[in-house]
């Protein structure tokens, strides 16, 4: 039989259009690397789900590549080699470095501009948005996961030992009250922290209303130095070495690996991120309260409010403009305010938006969930010069110096003031190179 050219011709015309109608349905992938495990991996897998589910131009792909450090190190590799994701999750202590790596990073605002979308800086928490924005005050980086430093104590072991579970360890003085009455009960561990140089060195120092660093902490310039070797902070981490001796401190990890002593019920006081909510939440079987971060009653002034932590949302550059649309479609997804307030109320971060904090607000939320309000009232509701937050050059290599000195203290290795002195030391040499580096 033979085919005729007519038949052929429009077989083919047909077979073109088809295949012009499927590219231009194609769906356009969102690459987005996350360090978020457990319930906080669940959250942003269903995230992504639902966003996709809600339109059918683009299709974010969350992908877990290990620790912030980890993550954040491999998508440095990534754009050398030409293969970044669209999106980086990044820790508040990368924020320097990322700000200051030249064309490696695309800009929020410039972003939605190249999107074509409206985007208001305003609507985002102050307390939030201020640590992320650039000096002219344009976001530079999508706040998303915000937390800060918070305490969480086991009702029913503090019950157990003859204590009231309904009123909270305010002071450092009653927090080891608290520990060596748990011991004196035959508990193992009475407290213990995650984060430690986050809580004990950089928080601390905001909620006693001390300089972590000079400069505002690094946001008034890269000549900024160290200063958490005060007398106050050796005091501290002295004591908290001698607790550790007398059996009422337990270290546990640098990061967040001791939370897990604490909701497996094995230690009754924790201090940790508020993102730590949601994990405490999903696997402690006893009940258990958030209150705020311990202070010390003798010092003027305090408490003040603690500093964020978290994470905000990189856009990497490099990228066609159809996948920045993408991104800026997911990001204008990510503040919404149902949105945003669902995230804060499941995971303990904070929220980003001034319409999610009414939302959660006006719902109820805090009154039946008292634990997420104490993050937002520590933060979100009044701010200090020295509780923006740090913000300073090479600190995730300045977090792993605070790191090993305190382990030299807790080990016995080093006094407190000698382990303080010689990371403010060791931290200082590593802002004047990147001083020199971004001059």
């Amino acid at each position: 039989m033979k085919f005729k050219f007519s038949s052929f011709a429009a077989a083919t015309a047909m077979l073109t259009m088809t295949m012009t109608a499927g590219s231009a349905h194609a769906v356009t992938e969102i690459s987005w690397w996350h360090s978020m495990t457990g319930a906080l991996g669940d959250r942003v897998n269903a995230l992504a789900d639902q966003f996709n589910k809600g339109q059918t131009e683009y299709k974010v792909v969350p992908v877990y590549k290990g620790s912030y450090d980890e993550a954040m190190a491999g998508a440095i590799a990534a754009y050398r080699a030409g293969n970044a994701p669209n999106i980086l999750q990044v820790f508040e202590v990368g924020t320097a470095t990322m700000m200051y790596s030249k064309g490696a990073i695309k800009p929020v605002s410039e972003v939605m501009k190249i999107a074509g979308e409206k985007f208001d800086a305003s609507v985002y928490i102050p307390a939030v948005a201020g640590y992320y924005a650039s000096p002219k005050g344009e976001l530079v980086s999508f706040p998303f996961n915000s937390s800060t430093t918070v305490f969480y104590y086991n009702k029913d072991m503090f019950a157990k030992a003859g204590m009231d579970p309904s009123k909270a360890p305010a002071t450092w003085q009653e927090v080891v009250a608290a520990a060596a009455r748990l011991k004196a009960n035959g508990e193992k561990c009475g407290f213990t922290t995650g984060w430690q140089t986050w809580v004990h060195l950089e928080s601390f120092s905001a909620w006693h209303n001390v300089e972590f660093a000079s400069k505002a902490n690094g946001f008034g310039g890269l000549d900024a130095r160290l200063k958490f070797n005060s007398p106050l902070h050796v005091k501290h981490i002295e004591n908290m070495a001698n607790w550790a001796k007398q059996g009422y401190f337990t270290y546990a990890g640098r990061k967040n690996e001791p939370e897990a002593k604490f909701y497996s019920g094995e230690c009754g006081m924790l201090t940790s991120s508020s993102s730590a909510y949601g994990n405490i939440a999903k696997n402690a079987k006893f009940k258990f309260a958030v209150a705020p971060l311990p202070y010390y009653s003798d010092v003027a002034g305090a408490p003040q409010n603690t500093i964020i932590g978290g994470a905000s949302l990189w856009t990497m550059s490099g990228k066609k403009t159809e996948e920045y649309k993408g991104v800026a479609k997911f990001y204008k997804f990510l503040s919404q305010p149902e949105v945003q307030a669902k995230w804060h109320q499941e995971t303990g971060y904070l929220p980003i938006t001034t319409a999610a904090y009414e939302l959660t607000k006006k719902s109820g939320f805090y009154e039946k969930n008292p634990g997420p309000g104490v993050a937002v009232q520590q933060m979100i509701v009044k701010t200090t010069d020295k509780s923006r937050g740090v913000r300073l050059g090479n600190f995730v290599q300045i977090r792993t110096v605070m790191d090993e000195e305190l382990e030299a203290v807790w080990s016995g290795k080093k006094t407190a003031k000698e382990a303080l002195d010689a990371a403010v030391l060791r931290g200082n040499e590593l802002l004047d190179k990147f001083e020199k580096a971004n001059k």
